[in-house]
């Protein structure tokens, strides 16, 4: 399910297994399904269109982009004690093995008793890479915990990809619909970021990880951080942002910061859809082919 060489990819799209559905459908506690209704705790009720988990749909919506396809994190399965997450977890990673090509996967692991011998096969066989919600990089303290899991990724010479996780219970009718996903997502992948600034090249040193989302656009605070004593260092050829739910404007201001190496394209389909840059030929190319490769398998600018 790796990358292949000329090839474009989208890094960041989810899509759900029927196998998925039946069990989240099963289940009494959110996170569950009541036919195609989603209920998470600290968001409202989610009206999924039974079409965005429609394999033959996606394959024509998406053409000869290659879509790599992960759990959802803020369905908080990963967050589940270890024997309720660990069922659900088996169900996407069976579910991802039987896609067409056209797709690739994302593996995912337990935060409790997380089994990494298992992720280690998993990483080895079809899966490109491990993705993990941001909040399990909340700080440094907590980033350092989770080497060990990050390890094997890095010992496996896959990536991981940070993704935004379930977010805080708290009053539903108190906020718009779209307050996790501005507010919310936003602030744990900056949390995530600083917290890989801060100690995680340090913790890991040849690993490669990204961020959705842009990070949050955190990189765009690092003239703050010089500014109250902190230091940006030299940009880190192992470490990517993708670009979904933002447009021009701001990958453009990603790129000023991170140069256009470290961009890559995801969109977060079906929850968000690509959007064209509009910054020519070569940019497109890189964004959308060369840097994803780099990102999956490894290699220099």
């Amino acid at each position: 399910m790796s990358s292949r060489s000329g090839e474009s990819c989208d890094v960041h799209q989810h899509l759900w297994p029927s196998t998925l559905i039946s069990a989240l459908r099963a289940r009494r506690e959110p996170p569950f399904l009541r036919g195609w209704t989603l209920h998470l705790p600290g968001e409202p009720p989610y009206e999924v269109n039974p079409a965005d988990h429609d394999v033959a749909a996606r394959l024509g919506l998406q053409g000869d982009v290659r879509a790599l396809v992960s759990l959802s994190s803020p369905l908080g399965l990963e967050d589940l004690p270890a024997s309720e997450a660990q069922p659900l977890l088996d169900t996407w990673h069976e579910g991802a093995r039987e896609l067409p090509s056209g797709f690739g996967a994302w593996a995912a692991v337990g935060r409790h008793e997380p089994d990494r011998s298992g992720l280690a096969e998993l990483l080895h066989g079809d899966f490109v890479g491990l993705q993990v919600p941001a909040p399990w990089l909340a700080t440094p303290r907590a980033l350092d915990a989770l080497a060990p899991v990050l390890r094997v990724c890095e010992e496996a010479g896959k990536p991981v990809l940070v993704h935004p996780g379930a977010v805080a219970q708290v009053p539903v009718e108190e906020l718009p619909g779209w307050w996790p996903a501005v507010v919310d997502y936003t602030a744990q992948l900056s949390a995530a970021w600083w917290s890989w600034h801060h100690v995680g090249r340090g913790l890991l040193p040849k690993l490669r990880i990204g961020f959705v989302a842009g990070a949050g656009l955190a990189p765009l605070q690092h003239e703050r951080l010089n500014a109250r004593g902190g230091r940006m260092g030299r940009l880190d050829p192992g470490v990517f942002v993708e670009t979904s739910s933002y447009g021009p404007q701001a990958v453009d201001a990603l790129v000023r910061v991170l140069g256009i190496d470290a961009i890559v394209r995801g969109s977060d389909r079906p929850y968000a859809q690509p959007v064209p840059l509009g910054f020519g030929s070569a940019a497109d190319h890189a964004i959308d082919v060369s840097n994803p490769q780099r990102f999956l398998i490894g290699g220099r600018p």
